[in-house]
């Protein structure tokens, strides 16, 4: 019974010395807290412009889509037909101006 106790004890401290040599090694890895925000935020916005063309482009064939989608409905004299043209018209402009909301709220230009 003594020889198990010894031994788990001996688990306990090879696991607190490796977590302890593991979190050392961490921390001189590590950077600054602030230098890692600012560059996360210089990444971020030189993303943004390319998101936004995305949802622009989104918007543009969601548009063209929604446009085939009520032509056919018209032609085939189908009574809803305004307010499936309402609902992929908003759903376009929606995209154009969360795209712009979002640059103004952000900051940027």
């Amino acid at each position: 019974m003594k020889k198990n106790m010894i031994s788990v004890k001996r688990i306990k401290q090879a696991v607190a010395l490796l977590a302890f040599t593991t979190l050392s090694a961490l921390s001189a890895f590590s950077q600054d807290g602030k230098a890692g925000i600012q560059k996360a935020n210089d990444q971020v916005r030189g993303y943004f412009d390319t998101g936004t063309d995305l949802m622009y482009a989104v918007g543009a064939v969601l548009g063209l889509i929604g446009a085939v989608k009520v032509y056919q409905k018209w032609n085939a004299g189908e009574p809803d037909t305004s307010k499936v043209a309402a609902s992929w018209f908003g759903s376009c402009i929606f995209l154009v101006i969360v795209a712009t909301v979002i640059k103004s709220f952000f900051g940027i230009a």
